[in-house]
Parts: structure tokens; C-alpha cells; sequence
């Protein structure tokens, strides 16, 4: 293929088709052998297959498959997770493994089969499979966009083993933003073969509740069982554990688990098993990224094309960096070549007589795989490590594709395998082919010797790496140990990798170092020996003193500069030291267990007749061989309890919206509201016939968008070039501010203040990096993206550095003024003369965070009646404010702009301002063009240009008194908080607000003095995210707490139970802790509540006794309060409006304001009407949400579209009631709605009704600026003539148990117990699905999740602003593996909420800031080990509590040697604030 430029414009000419004969005549194949879902793809079908196309655009595009997701389009997250299933001629069985079809080549799946989720089970005749009827039942979805690959994943796994050990091991290349995986964890384990039944036994085996000695037994586990009898038995909570799910489902799916269990082999084609034997070769001559591609056979063939094409080819086999480099980094590749599985030598494992030997091509999970087989054996010493190593490597889907010689030929500097392989003395074997390709040559190159330079290899461009040679290690005395550690455990890149091997000889009374390997990734641009060290040590006495004097050699070795590429280099050298520390320490039991062997089987080593000692290690150390990379991965449960079901009234009962008619029946037989009935959508998300935007059906002769955007910012738009991009092949049009003005449309955006654009218009300055300043459309999607990259930008020169952090703003005064905000509050506390006044002062940051909403933004435009009408699907949470900004932006009136919103996957705040410009440059391109246009972003795109969670730093002063009897109460906080808002205003005034709301935490602060300035800086505009602001108040409250109890030398516990508003008490913006004021204050009773039931005292005590005995593991403890105001804080947005419409056959359509973004609305919505109406919840139907059936709405958000939307549908409701009762009166008594609905329609009766509701005046809005009236009450609280912000607080109080690796910062959640006050839930199932989704969010943002920017910080990352965290593979959420390991959650009983309806509260974000006790936990348990190298002073921990975070505070020697003397005594990791 020839790559040639026409007038500048990339296209191609595929030189390879005048090859075509001649491959045929060698045995080629033209056509791939593609089965789906148990049926051959036809052959029109199969012929659009492209070299460079992936599965999942076929599936979706080709075949219209679209239940597999695009997430990511970098095998990060798994949405678009499919089986593969081929048979293995060997073994003659078929093989059944997951493969994430966002990478895997189309072609790649020749002569194999595929199955989607379409293929597992279907809605249609309820033909769900137990794994999708699993999921629907507990819960196991809410946006349901990730649902689909976590089912086919699980389907997968259960294929091969469906063992629960199996599934907790394998169950990681899956991400979920909503669920928490709590409820995934036990749908998964509830179809086990080999679940536990959950009885607690004793010792004997027998069941202690059958045990004839119960009531005298004291022994623990009868206890506990005890314990677990009292909860079972009480009537007033429903008990819902992950023990009962398994039960339940062993009496159902489990009874005959081989009906569903062989589900994969019956589908698998019987053609298949012969499948075909001759190479492939397809070829491409359109516009798409590579042009040719090869299937060869045989080694000799492969080798013969590499001859032939002179190495212009690439070998693709898992396609995992080829993948990544043709997506994001545009790579061509005219060659593809896709070694088959019939060429045995490159993917073989076999044993030799002194190694194994591994195919270059193997499959990584095959090589897991085999090496278990290995352990315990002959090769167990090399087995193992590299067996724990592959657990760790990627993900599933990733190890079932990729391979080791694609690891070793792409040279990552932190590849994992790639040290292993170096430090284990592995030698590749290459081979080239010769002229007459009738023999190979061969040679061998050590992996420690192959890694040349970055990205460089000793590979020439005609050679291949047939197979790797592992040698085995000694019976004894030899070690090979893995390390590395990472942001996240699964499925992450490592920060630092290692692979270390040790030979030991005994001499007289001691162990000599014979020889070792030290080998790193992460320390340089390459894999690279410690040679330096490795001879330092090699001849030594193995002994702690040979190894700390070792460290000063390796620090020397990789001394790493500030600003290294990648930066953390005091981290990087702190774990290189600390693995070298974990090595000496596992080294030191391993040696211990090899003496005990050896002396029990003195015949079989008789060289060794008497053994020194090992070294002694003490029982406080023993800790530090302990590592998560060879661990067990633990099992995760959890209790759910909430109140037996019931209806309640609550705001009706005083009016709004209760017809008082008739009593309803509220038996249990006819109790819909409070019940906890499954999604309304779950099934569909479970079987992917769910709808989301992208997944609808293009209209014929629609156009694909692609934005063009800015490169750099902080410069002035010289000119807009798109001659080059109208000559790509594909391209229509190109549409600038130009185009938009040339419609007469308004080119400004902005939900408060319009300083945005939807087209950068040349002369203004550009804002940020990925501004955008156009939009491309063309016929394909490739072409769209290929004509965007082609259009040219000039740019006027930088006249000064972007301001890109908040310090920045702060020095160059860049602020939102007029959205600058203060509280004050001044209530002395009595101080007598024998407090104590302690006064601290200090800052606090917390980071930005990533929506990460698994569906990306899209939009769809289709235009009508010759461009005059505009249908818009999108996914939003703001269907009025998208409608009215369309309408705006295209000069197309508001009535003809109609915005449908079916279901989003997944939004948090993300899509309630941000979608707007993606869907206005989508209706401008459709209205110019006159053809459907549709516009998805990329996950990319959206992370880099959408903006997140303001980062925020608090400056502040605060100060406690100590009272005589040693209690501690708060006097004063005096605190500034700085929010970084990005380069335009957004809703940072508002984000700011909630802060300032929320900075007093739920503790009561006689002055307060508070004061809030948004930043403007160069980073894209921050929006809403979960919890708006309210969380980044509460962690600056809760930081000053944590200071204040160090400097008063008491626990923050204390200071916290201590200080916790009291009824009656005032905030400081006025509303008062108290039933009439803003509901029933329950924190004191919750706090209480778990301390008793949790055992507080006994559980800090045991985390005492554990820390005493541990110097490299720490654990922490927290029981952290929080309260959250419930309203808009701007008075008018608190409205909302439904629409019901009663049919004549007593099914009702609910339409209404609130959009489904996974928080279960709509099915809340639908057991309000159900409720209403008392019919059946299946009888009630939200179909969308759209403006043309509701209008004028607000954006879903402020968790408070229940309140909104369900008081406005039970209005509708009860005014069709009400029109109803003289009908039901006439009928006989117990008429059906069916019955009693088609008699008033044949009376004439409106069986349609608009509902609406606003919130009291009185319980809403907030004045900032209002001054205090003279004749306003001497005795109410300060600053509450301004106002009541919040309707009432919704309520909660966690307690959290962690455990921090000293030595890597890695760290685990044991236990997080959370009690909420949820009112009188609506849907306990969907509100604890809240809770435990918010908890994980809030965690994530607490511990891992850090977006990193280009700034002063990160000097290695250019231009200055760009947003370098921009896919899963720089941004780490919560994954399976991150949950706690025990994980309660309880709604608090007896709560009523006479502001709400049927008496419930909000809870979508409440509970985010419950989260970040994991992060305060932590920071309890870095206090204990600082606590080891006597340091026991205040330390600032900044939010998020990173691995590299925890490592670096915990400041022992291997932290201070490697950071070197530092100004101000305490290092501060770099981050992006």
C-alpha cells in the first residue's frame, strides 16, 4: 500500500491487489469464515469485513448488533465485551474466552465464533438467561450501559469454570460507575457450583444453630451466630445478606446448572470444528487506516511475507497496542499480519528438560493458565512468579488475546512480563526466513540484552520471535520474586514493576549471595538491569544490613530527576527501594522454608547435612513479604437492611397533591411504594436490547460529526483552513461560526452567563485545549475524524503561560468575582478560665474528578419539513435547556426543536450543562446540510474538553476548647475556599455556594467565617458532579477536625461526637436543626447507633493490637457523619411537571420532567402512579423524556427529581382520581381501573392530566446579598433573612476500616458499615443501589481517582492545559477489586420526612461524601506508621489519598532517602489543583 498526498490530503493506493492472483495461486482465501451468535454472517455481510476494522464496528454497523457498547475504544472498561469461542484441534474441545471487541480486529475472528449479548438471552418470550435474570433480580444494574459486558464477561468465565474462586479471580476487565459491584459480586456468585451456603459452623462441622450445646457454647463462632439469629429475627427491618441471594438462587438455577452451564458449546457451530485450514489474505482499497490483510498458516509462509513486504508490515495478534496506536495516535499500517493458531512453535507451552518453553503468540491467559498446572511441580519456582505476575497483567479480556512476544517486541518501559522474563535469564529465539524460504535461521538473544533503547529492540524488520525459553530455577535456594505496584490493583499499568531473582549458597554459619538479577520497568525508558546493585550484592552475606547498604546503591543507580517523564520520581525511587526491602524479607521466609524442607527430607539432599539458620526476622516485621500480587483476591458480601414495606404520606398528606378521596387500600397485597421492585429497565439492560443514543437507528442518509479543536490555548484564532479537509474523501462539509452566523443563529452558550461558543469565531482568544472551533461531517465516521485532523489552524504567538492551577489564579488575581460569596456567623462561646483555647491554621486540597458516565455524549439530529422542525436524541440531563440552546444556535423557533431523551448511560452531574455544545454542533451541521447528522464523542474527546469536579484548596484558621473534664468543643472556623472553574463560568458560582453550605460540616461552629471565590483559569469549564461542591466543603471540614484532635492530642472521633449539631442549633446560613425547620435531626441517634451496634471500642482496640504488631501493615479506622441539603439553592428551579395519560384498558404513560440516568426515577415514578391508581407497577409506563410532551423543564439533578417529579405525578393522578370517583361510585364495588376508565371515557371524561409542583417559597432560595431587615427578629438565627437554601438534609454516618501497605502504598477497605437517613423509602432496593454507588464514587474520588493536567506540576506534559487523564488508561475508577470486603448498608427506621412525597428523601448524592471515610481511615492508619519513625506532628494528606500519597506520608527512612532534604520538613506528592 502506497500512502500518497492529493493536493495535501492523505489517501491510499493498495499496491497489494496487483498481488492477488499470486495469492491465490499460493492458497489464500478472499473471504473471512465469520460466525455470530450461532449463525454463519452471509457473504455480502462478511465481504465488508476491513483489515482495520474492529469487531465492534462490525458487529454494530455491519450487522446492527449494537447491545455491545463503545466505551472507551482502548480495552479500559469492557463495555464492549464479547465471547469468542474457537475449537482447539488439540485438545479437541472448544475453547470459550472473552475479548474486548473494541480492540480485536473482525478479521482476527475468522474461523471462529462470536457471541453478543444478543446471543445469551433475550426480553422477548422471557427467554433470559440465569445470569441476566440474576442481574435484573439483585439489582445488578442501574444506567445498564456497562451491563452487556459484564454479562458476557460473567458468561465467559461461567463457560470455563464456574467455580466461585474462578469468577472472583477473573472478574476484572469490567468497569460500572453506578452500581458499587456489591449487587453484580452476588449475582455472579449466586450461580456458582460451589457457593457457600452461609451457615455458620464450628469447629466440628456442625451448624451452631443445630448444635445441641447452643446455649452454653461461648466459642466465637457461635456468637456471632447468635448475633446474625437476632437480626434474622427482627420484624420491623427487612434483611436482605449476600448468603440469602446464594441460597435463594441454589434453590432455582443451581437444581440443574448443566441446562444453562452448556449453553456456549451448544450454540458453537458444528462447521467450526473443522475450520478452514488455508491462510486469508483481504484486501482494502477505501478510506480506512490499513489496506492489507494476511492470515499465513505456517512459520515459513509468515516468515515469506515479512521477506517479501521488508518488514512494511505489522504482526498483530491481541491487537492491544496496535489497537491503541491506529485510535489515538492515527497510526497507518498498510500490512496487517495475524499469525494462525495452526502454526504450533509460536503458541505452544512445553517442558523441557531444564526450561519451559513458551510461543511468542501464546495467549497470556494460556500462559496463567499452564503455569498453575506447573505449580507445586518440577517448574514451580519459575511457575509461580509468573503466574502472579499474569494475574495482575491487564485484564481478562486483555490476557486472553495478548501475547508475550507482542509484550517484548512494543518494549513498554513498564511493561510487567518484561523484568520478569530479564531477571528469570530468559532468552528469546528468533528466526528469519531465507531467500529460498525453504529453511529458517535461528538465534538467541537474552531478554535483559533485547531492549535497546525506548520503543527499540534487537529485532530486525524481517525477523520473529518464535518462542521464549524460561530456565528453571534450583530445587532450593534460588528465588524469583514479582513485584510491582500501580494506581489501581486490577487492571492498571504499573508506576514500578520488578522481577528479582536471588541464588543462595550456605557458607559456615551463614547464606552467601551467590549470584542475582534485579531487573525494573519504570525507572527508565526501557526494561533495565540494576547492574550496579545486583554486583554490590552478588558475594555477600545474605543479612537486613546487606541489603540497606544495597539501597544506597540502587538510589544512586536510579536517581530520577524532578521532571521525569511520567514524573512521581521520589515515589518511583521509594518503591524501587522498598521491592528491593519486600525482597530481602519474602527472600528470608522462603530460605526458612526451604531449611524445614530439606531437614525433612534429608535423603533427597544429602549435600546439605547441616544448614545454617535463616536470619531471624521478628514478628513486627513479617509483614513485608506480604504482597496483593501473589495474595488471594478476597471475597467481597454485605447486608442490606431497610424498613418492612409500607406506604406512607408525606408532603400529600398536608395538601400538595392528595385528592382525599377515598382511602386507599395500603394492604401488603397493595403496597407499591416502598417496595423493592427491580428496575424498570433491567431486563432490557440486562439482554442489550436497551436503547441508548448512539444505538439508534440511523435514518437513511445520515452524516457522522467529528469537532475540530483547538491544540492550544491561551492564544489568539489567526485563521481556519479547510480546504484539505473538503478534499478527504468522504468529507461533506466542514462548519464553522462562520456557517452558524450565516443561519442567523446565536454563537453563545453558557447556562448563566454566556461566555462560551459553540464555534470559536477567528480573533478570540482560544480558552482551553480542545476548545471547539468547528465540526466536520462526513459519510463515514473515519472520514469526519480524518477531515477534522486535516483542517489547519493557525495560531497567534503565547504572550503569557496559561494560568492552569488555582495557585496560579491566586498569583495572577484571575477570579469570578461576582460569584465571590462570604458567611459569617459570630456566637461566642463561654470560655472560662480553666479551657484551653488551641488554634491551628493550615490548607487543604482536594482534586478535580472525571464523571467517567460510561456512555460518552451523543446526539443524533434529524431534521424535518425542509429543515424547519429539528428532532434531537441526545443524551442529557437537561432536555429544556439542550431544546432551548438548539433552537438558539440553529435560528429555528423553540416549538420546532424537539429534544427526546429515552435513557442515559450514566451522567452524575456530567451531561446536566456540558452536552449542550456537542448537541448545538450537531443541530447547526444538520440544519445547514438538510441530513441527519450524528455526533459521539470519543471517551478521549469527552474527558479532555467536558470538565469535571472543581478542585479546591481551603485556607483556613481554626480553633477548640478544651473544657476542664477534657471534652473538646469548636469556638472558631475562619476559612477561604478557592475552586478551580475552568476558562468559563458554568456553574461554578453555584458549585462554590454548596460549598459554603456544606464547609460547616455536620458540626456546630459558634463563629464561622467563611468565604468562597471561584477560579477562572485555562482548564476546560468545571461543572456539576455528585454531590455539587457539597463533598469538597465537607473534606475541608473534616481535615480542620482532624488537625484540630492532633493538636488537642485526642481522636478525631472524639471531637467529631463531641461537636455534632444538637436540635435546635442554627447553621450558619440560618436554618435550624429541628422537625419544623428542616425535618428530624438524626445524626446523634445514627452515630450512636452504629457504635453501639459495630462495637466501636472493641474494633479500635483490635486495629491497636494489629498495629502494634505490624511495622509494614497499618490499619485505620473512621466513623465519619454527614448531612446534605436537599433543593436547588436558586429558588426557581425547584418545579417540576408530569404528564399522565389513563388508557381505556387501565395502563397508564407517566411522561415528566426528570430524565433516567440509572438512578432508577422513572421506576420510582411508576410505583407513585402504581400506587396512585393501585394497580400493578408493570400497568405503568415512562417511555422518554421529551419536550414536546413536558415542557419548560429543569435538569435533572440536586437529587431532588423524585420530589419534583413524583409529587407532580401523584398531582396529575389525583386529579384523574378525582374525575373518576363519580364513575367508581356508579360502578359495583371492586371495578377494575380497566373497567371504571372505559365507562368515563364513553362519559366524556379527560383521563389526561397535567401535573405540577413547586416546592414551598417558604423551604427554598437563598439571597446572598440580601440585607438584614430592620424589623427582622431579634432572636432567629444569623444570615436566615437571607433565606431557607435547603428543604430538608438528608442524613448519614459511616464507619470504615482500611489497611495500608507500608512499603508500596497500597491499600484495601476491610469493612464500611453505612447508616442513612432516607425518609420513608419510595424503593429500598434503588435507594441502597444509591447509596452504594455514591459510597464507591465518593471512595474513588477520595483515594485514586487523580485527573492530572499540564501544568507547573507536570512540566513533562505539553501544551500547558491539556488534560492529560483522558481514558481508563490514565484515570483510575473503582474497580471489582476496590470494593470493601465487607460492605453493609442499612436505611435508619422510623424517619419520616413530612417535606417530601410519601414521606422519602433524596439520596442520589448524599452519600458520595460517605465515601471518603476510606480516605480518612487511611490517614488514621499512615498516622500509626508515621508513628514508627516517631513522627507524630501534623501532616496535611491531600485528596486523593494515592498509593504514591500513602507511601510518601508514611515517612520512614526508605521515603527520606529517596525525596532528599526538602523545604518545609514534609514532602508534598505533585498534583493538578
Amino acid at each position: 500500500m502506497k500512502l500518497r498526498s492529493i493536493k495535501g490530503t492523505l489517501t491510499y493506493e493498495n499496491d497489494d491487489l496487483d498481488l492477488i492472483a499470486s495469492f491465490k495461486e499460493r492458497g489464500y482465501r478472499t473471504l473471512p469464515l465469520l460466525h455470530v451468535n450461532g449463525k454463519e454472517v452471509p457473504t455480502h455481510l462478511a465481504s465488508k469485513a476491513r483489515p482495520a476494522q474492529t469487531l465492534l464496528s462490525f458487529l454494530r454497523e455491519v450487522m446492527g448488533l449494537t447491545g455491545s457498547k463503545l466505551g472507551c475504544a482502548e480495552g479500559g472498561c469492557g463495555a464492549c465485551t464479547v465471547m469468542i469461542s474457537r475449537y482447539d484441534t488439540l485438545s479437541k474441545k472448544v475453547l470459550h474466552y472473552s475479548v474486548n471487541a473494541c480492540l480485536m480486529p473482525v478479521l482476527a475472528a475468522d474461523g471462529c465464533h462470536v457471541t453478543t449479548i444478543e446471543g445469551v438471552g433475550t426480553v422477548k418470550g422471557d427467554n433470559l438467561h440465569p445470569i441476566q435474570k440474576s442481574m435484573v433480580d439483585m439489582h445488578g444494574s442501574q444506567c445498564g450501559f456497562c451491563t452487556p459486558g459484564i454479562i458476557v464477561a460473567l458468561y465467559s468465565l461461567f463457560a470455563n469454570n464456574p467455580s466461585r474462586e474462578y469468577i472472583e479471580e477473573h472478574l476484572d476487565g469490567n468497569l460500572c460507575r453506578c452500581t458499587g459491584y456489591r449487587p453484580i459480586w452476588d449475582a455472579a456468585r449466586s450461580l456458582c457450583v460451589d457457593q457457600d451456603d452461609g451457615i455458620i459452623r464450628g469447629p466440628c462441622g456442625t451448624a451452631c444453630r443445630d448444635c445441641p450445646e447452643r446455649e452454653t457454647c461461648d466459642m466465637e463462632c457461635n456468637e456471632v451466630d447468635k448475633l446474625e439469629e437476632k437480626k434474622d429475627d427482627s420484624a420491623a427491618m427487612c434483611c436482605s445478606t449476600t448468603n440469602d441471594k446464594l441460597q435463594h438462587y441454589n434453590d432455582s438455577f443451581q437444581k440443574n446448572p448443566q441446562e444453562w452451564l452448556e449453553q456456549p458449546n451448544a450454540m458453537f457451530p458444528e462447521a467450526l470444528k473443522s475450520p478452514p485450514s488455508s491462510p486469508l489474505v483481504v484486501l482494502d482499497d477505501s478510506f480506512h487506516k490499513a489496506g492489507s490483510w494476511f492470515k499465513p498458516t505456517s512459520l515459513s509462509e509468515l516468515l515469506s511475507l515479512l521477506r517479501q513486504f521488508k518488514g512494511e508490515c505489522k504482526i498483530v495478534v491481541g491487537n492491544t497496542e496496535v489497537g491503541i496506536e491506529t485510535k489515538f495516535k492515527h497510526s497507518v499500517f498498510p500490512r496487517l499480519i495475524c499469525p494462525s493458531q495452526s502454526i504450533e512453535s509460536i503458541f505452544l507451552i512445553t517442558e523441557e528438560d531444564d526450561h519451559v518453553r513458551i510461543g511468542s503468540c501464546a495467549a497470556l491467559s494460556t500462559i496463567q493458565h499452564r503455569c498453575s498446572e506447573l505449580m507445586g511441580g518440577k517448574f514451580d519456582r519459575i511457575a509461580k512468579p509468573i503466574y502472579d505476575m499474569l494475574r495482575w497483567f491487564a485484564s481478562t479480556q486483555i490476557r486472553n488475546v495478548a501475547c508475550l512476544g507482542g509484550n517484548l517486541a512494543t518494549a513498554s518501559p513498564i511493561s510487567d512480563m518484561n523484568p520478569m522474563l530479564a531477571c528469570m535469564n530468559a532468552k528469546l529465539v528468533i528466526v528469519s526466513g531465507t531467500k529460498d524460504s525453504t529453511t529458517n535461521v535461528q538465534r538467541k538473544v537474552p531478554v535483559s540484552d533485547f531492549f535497546l533503547s525506548y520503543r527499540n529492540v534487537d529485532l530486525k524488520p524481517d525477523e520473529f520471535i518464535e518462542y521464549i525459553e524460561v530456565p528453571n530455577a534450583d530445587e532450593v535456594f534460588e528465588y524469583i520474586v514479582p513485584f510491582k505496584q500501580a494506581r489501581r490493583r486490577e487492571d492498571d499499568i504499573s508506576i514500578v514493576t520488578s522481577g528479582m531473582r536471588i541464588a543462595l549458597v550456605p557458607n559456615d554459619n551463614v547464606y552467601i549471595i551467590k549470584s542475582c538479577s534485579l531487573a525494573f520497568g519504570g525507572m527508565a525508558p526501557k526494561t533495565v538491569m540494576a547492574t550496579a546493585t545486583e554486583e554490590y550484592l552478588t558475594g555477600k552475606e545474605f543479612a537486613i544490613e546487606t541489603f540497606n547498604e544495597a539501597r544506597d546503591v540502587l538510589l544512586k543507580e536510579f536517581n530520577l530527576p524532578d521532571n521525569v517523564p511520567g514524573g512521581q520520581a521520589q515515589f518511583r525511587m521509594t518503591l524501587a527501594c522498598s521491592f528491593l526491602l519486600k525482597f530481602y524479607f519474602t527472600t528470608a521466609n522462603l530460605l526458612a522454608e526451604d531449611i524445614v524442607k530439606i531437614s525433612m527430607d534429608k535423603l533427597n539432599f544429602p549435600q546439605y547435612p547441616e544448614l545454617p539458620e535463616a536470619p531471624m526476622i521478628s514478628e513486627k516485621e513479617m509483614s513485608a513479604h506480604e504482597s496483593f500480587v501473589s495474595s488471594r483476591k478476597p471475597s467481597s458480601k454485605g447486608t442490606q437492611k431497610f424498613p418492612t414495606p409500607k406506604v406512607y404520606k408525606g408532603l400529600e398528606s398536608v395538601g400538595k397533591g392528595d385528592s382525599k378521596l377515598r382511602d386507599k387500600d395500603t394492604s401488603s397485597d397493595n403496597v407499591k411504594v416502598g417496595k423493592p421492585s427491580t428496575h424498570a429497565s433491567g431486563p432490557f439492560h440486562c439482554t442489550g436490547e436497551a436503547l441508548y443514543t448512539d444505538d439508534v437507528p440511523l435514518p437513511p442518509g445520515s452524516l457522522h460529526a467529528t469537532l475540530v479543536m483547538a491544540s492550544c490555548c491561551n492564544v489568539k484564532l489567526l485563521s481556519i483552513d479547510t480546504s484539505l479537509a473538503l478534499e478527504t474523501p468522504g468529507v461533506v462539509a466542514v462548519y464553522t461560526h462562520e456557517d452558524l452566523q450565516k443561519l442567523g443563529g446565536d454563537n453563545t452558550l453558557g447556562p448563566i452567563v454566556h461566555d462560551e461558543f459553540v464555534f470559536l469565531p477567528v480573533g478570540e482568544k482560544v480558552a482551553f485545549v480542545g476548545q471547539v472551533i468547528g465540526v466536520c461531517i462526513g459519510k463515514t465516521l473515519d472520514s469526519s475524524e480524518a477531515g477534522a485532523r486535516a483542517v489547519k489552524i493557525a495560531y497567534g504567538e503565547m504572550s503569557e503561560d496559561p494560568i492552569v492551577s488555582i495557585e496560579d489564579a491566586i498569583k495572577a488575581n484571575s477570579f469570578y468575582d461576582f460569584a465571590r460569596h462570604k458567611l459569617d456567623r459570630d456566637e461566642p462561646l463561654e470560655i472560662s478560665e480553666d479551657d484551653e483555647i488551641v488554634e491551628v491554621s493550615g490548607s487543604f486540597r482536594c482534586g478535580g474528578q472525571e464523571h467517567f458516565y460510561l456512555e460518552t455524549n451523543s446526539t443524533l439530529v434529524v431534521p424535518s419539513e425542509s429543515e424547519t422542525n429539528l428532532t434531537v436524541y441526545c443524551s442529557t440531563q437537561a432536555v429544556t435547556k439542550t431544546q432551548m440552546y438548539c433552537a438558539s444556535a440553529t435560528n429555528t423557533p423553540a416549538s420546532k426543536v424537539v429534544v427526546r431523551m429515552k435513557r442515559m448511560g450514566g451522567g452524575f452531574g456530567g451531561k446536566e450543562t456540558r452536552t449542550v455544545f456537542v448537541s448545538c454542533a450537531a443541530a447547526v451541521a444538520a440544519k445547514i446540510c438538510g441530513c441527519p447528522v450524528r455526533l459521539t464523542l470519543g471517551r478521549d474527546v469527552d474527558m479532555a474538553i467536558t470538565g469535571g469536579r472543581h478542585a479546591f484548596i481551603a485556607n483556613y484558621k481554626a480553633s477548640a476548647v478544651i473544657r476542664k473534664d477534657k471534652s473538646v468543643k469548636l469556638k472558631c472556623l475562619d476559612i477561604k475556599l478557592f475552586s478551580n472553574g475552568g476558562c468559563s463560568f458554568d456553574l461554578s458560582g453555584p458549585v462554590m455556594d454548596r460549598a459554603l453550605f456544606h464547609v460547616d460540616g455536620p458540626y456546630y461552629w459558634p463563629e464561622f467565617h467563611a468565604e468562597g471565590v471561584p477560579c477562572r483559569t485555562a482548564q476546560p469549564p468545571h461543572t456539576a458532579f455528585r454531590g455539587f461542591g457539597g463533598p469538597q466543603g465537607l473534606a475541608a471540614c473534616e481535615h480542620v477536625l482532624d488537625h484540630l484532635a492532633m493538636k488537642c492530642s485526642i481522636s478525631v472521633e472524639q471531637i467529631r461526637e463531641q461537636n455534632i449539631y444538637s436540635q435546635g442549633q442554627s447553621t450558619p446560613f440560618g436554618m435550624i436543626m429541628g422537625e419544623n425547620f428542616s425535618g428530624k435531626w438524626n445524626v446523634p441517634k445514627m452515630w450512636k447507633q452504629l457504635h453501639d451496634e459495630l462495637g466501636y471500642e472493641a474494633r479500635k482496640l483490635s486495629i491497636s493490637e494489629f498495629n502494634a504488631k505490624h511495622k509494614y501493615k497499618k490499619r485505620g479506622l473512621c466513623v465519619l457523619p454527614t448531612k446534605f441539603g436537599i433543593a436547588f439553592t436558586t429558588k426557581f428551579m425547584n418545579q417540576g411537571g408530569a404528564l399522565v395519560h389513563l388508557y381505556t384498558d387501565g395502563t397508564v404513560l407517566v411522561s415528566h420532567g426528570g430524565t433516567e440516568m440509572g438512578q432508577g426515577l422513572h421506576t420510582k415514578v411508576c410505583q407513585i402512579a402504581a400506587q396512585a391508581f393501585q394497580i400493578p407497577i408493570e400497568d405503568v409506563y415512562v417511555n422518554d423524556t421529551s419536550s414536546d410532551k413536558v415542557s419548560n423543564t429543569i435538569p435533572t439533578a440536586a437529587s431532588m427529581s423524585t420530589d419534583l417529579y413524583g409529587m407532580a405525578t401523584l398531582d396529575a393522578c389525583n386529579q384523574i382520581l378525582k374525575r373518576l370517583q363519580p364513575i367508581r361510585d356508579k360502578l359495583p364495588k371492586g371495578a377494575s381501573l380497566r373497567e371504571i376508565s372505559q365507562a368515563a371515557f364513553f362519559e366524556r371524561i379527560d383521563l389526561s392530566a397535567h401535573g405540577f409542583f413547586t416546592v414551598d417559597d417558604a423551604r427554598c432560595g437563598f439571597d446572598w446579598n440580601l440585607e438584614r431587615p430592620e424589623d427582622f427578629p431579634v432572636d432567629s438565627p444569623q444570615n436566615s433573612w437571607k433565606g431557607h437554601p435547603f428543604n430538608y438534609f438528608t442524613q448519614g454516618c459511616a464507619y470504615t476500616e482500611v489497611e495500608i501497605d507500608v512499603l508500596s502504598g497500597n491499600h484495601t477497605v476491610i469493612r464500611s458499615d453505612v447508616l442513612v437517613d432516607v425518609g420513608r423509602s419510595i424503593n429500598p432496593a434503588l435507594d441502597i443501589g444509591q447509596i452504594e454507588g455514591a459510597f464507591i464514587q465518593g471512595m474513588g474520588w477520595s483515594t485514586i481517582e487523580e485527573v492530572v493536567y499540564a501544568d507547573d506540576d507536570h512540566s513533562w506534559i505539553r501544551p500547558k492545559g491539556r488534560t492529560f487523564t483522558t481514558g481508563p488508561g490514565t484515570y483510575k475508577i473503582p474497580a471489582f477489586n476496590d470494593v470493601p470486603e465487607e460492605f453493609n448498608v442499612s436505611l435508619m427506621d422510623n424517619v419520616d420526612n413530612p417535606f417530601a412525597v410519601h414521606s422519602s428523601k433524596a439520596i442520589g448524592e448524599p452519600p458520595f461524601f460517605l465515601g471518603a471515610s476510606v480516605f480518612f481511615a487511611i490517614k488514621d492508619a499512615i498516622k500509626a506508621a508515621r508513628l514508627e519513625s516517631n513522627l507524630s506532628s501534623y501532616f496535611e494528606l491531600r485528596m486523593p489519598a494515592t498509593t504514591e500519597r500513602i507511601r510518601i506520608a508514611c515517612g520512614d527512612d526508605l521515603v527520606m532517602q529517596s525525596i532528599g532534604e526538602t523545604s518545609g520538613g514534609f514532602f508534598q506528592p505533585k498534583g493538578s489543583y
